[in-house]
């Protein structure tokens, strides 16, 4: 599983023009699952994003993860992270999983954050989406399951 992580001050997700998930400050987390992704996958991105440390404390260190920070978490459904375009100029997406399996890890990844206690808005999945969010920092982090980078 790939991830985006963005430290939002808020972010917001509509579908055919109405909200279907909003959070103030927080976590804006994209998410891509790959064919080859398991519930490990799942379980380890839950706990790296619920306990990255990069909301500032009382003396301005990014010090704090999200529920320390009092922040929420908005995560979208986004297979376009597992694109290949290193050929041409069309992306593959041949190493994203199929619906059905991506759905699944993406809700039990949901679930894993949420069960952290912290509040978790969802995008709608395969669902065209329009989100709206303005990045506090900026930060911007990119997570991958296998370690890749």
């Amino acid at each position: 599983m790939r991830a985006i992580i963005q430290r939002v001050s808020h972010a917001e997700v509509r579908v055919e023009g109405k909200p279907v998930g909003r959070i103030e400050r927080g976590l804006l987390v994209y998410v891509g699952v790959g064919s080859d992704d398991t519930q490990e996958d799942a379980q380890y991105l839950a706990e790296k994003i619920g306990h990255l440390r990069i909301f500032s404390d009382a003396e301005g260190k990014m010090n704090l993860d999200v529920s320390q920070a009092g922040g929420a978490i908005l995560v979208i459904s986004n297979f376009t992270l597992l694109a290949d375009a290193r050929k041409g100029r069309r992306p593959e997406f041949t190493r994203a999983a199929e619906p059905d399996t991506a759905n699944e890890l993406y809700e039990l990844l949901c679930e894993k954050l949420a069960g952290s206690g912290v509040m978790v808005r969802k995008g709608q999945f395969r669902a065209m989406m329009s989100v709206d969010s303005v990045n506090d920092g900026p930060i911007n982090l990119l997570l991958d399951s296998k370690r890749l980078f």
